[in-house]
């Protein structure tokens, strides 16, 4: 019967394991295309309309605004790695503004996957954009689901070294927080099996508002670098 519910207690520690792996590649994966995607190269406007015209071009995020729907934003991905951009604010051809008619009519036929944001971020309130904005076919549908399953788990579940609110912050001022809860609760990930580590005085909702700040602009700071390395290796 010992062996019995130490093979039951085993199957489920893999299970979870297994789910938690899932989870925080998916979210990784997210994180690193938005991060790739607001560190674009600089091309122009004849270059973007040469990559589609060549269907090299496998998403594009625009914004717009005003009467004439004028571009104020213009993105796109040659690969999920490889991202441009149109340097000028509003994005002009020739001494006109480019708008959307005209982006709808260049992109016609095509097959990138079109992604327009809003005029202002933060539509979603304090829970972070970036999962619900992977600019990546299907992906979005993959990301949100993962950082919610992961919320949910957090909810449920008591965490080591913060309480639920300590973790919220975390969640959504901190941006990453559901990353670094899937790397640290209960335990490391790194932890070997039966390994347990030694409790410590957990962070309360005032400490964990606190850590969040830093957490989001470390975040921030991470998410610059990364796009800086990849310009720098990828061009």
């Amino acid at each position: 019967m010992t062996s019995d519910l130490g093979e039951v207690k085993d199957g489920w520690r893999i299970a979870g394991l297994v789910v938690r792996i899932a989870l925080l590649l998916i979210l990784l994966a997210g994180a690193l295309v938005v991060a790739l995607s607001f560190a674009p190269s600089t091309r122009t406007l004849g270059e973007f309309r040469a990559a589609v015209a060549a269907d090299r071009v496998s998403a594009i995020v625009y914004r717009s605004g005003g009467e004439q729907r004028e571009l104020y934003e213009l993105r796109w991905s040659e690969g999920p790695l490889v991202w441009h951009e149109i340097g000028m604010v509003p994005v002009r051809d020739g001494s006109r503004s480019y708008t959307v008619v005209e982006l709808t009519r260049d992109i016609a036929g095509g097959s990138a996957n079109v992604t327009r944001l809003e005029s202002r971020s933060g539509d979603g309130g304090i829970i972070p954009d970036w999962p619900f904005q992977v600019p990546l076919r299907g992906w979005v549908i993959w990301t949100g689901a993962a950082w919610w399953v992961t919320a949910l788990i957090m909810l449920a579940s008591v965490p080591r070294l913060g309480n639920r609110w300590a973790w919220f912050w975390l969640f959504t001022v901190g941006q990453i927080g559901a990353i670094v809860f899937l790397l640290l609760e209960p335990r490391p990930l790194w932890s070997r099996a039966g390994e347990r580590p030694a409790p410590r005085g957990r962070l309360d909702g005032g400490q964990g508002c606190l850590a969040s700040i830093g957490l989001g602009l470390l975040s921030a700071a991470c998410a610059a670098g990364v796009g800086r390395l990849a310009g720098l290796v990828l061009g």
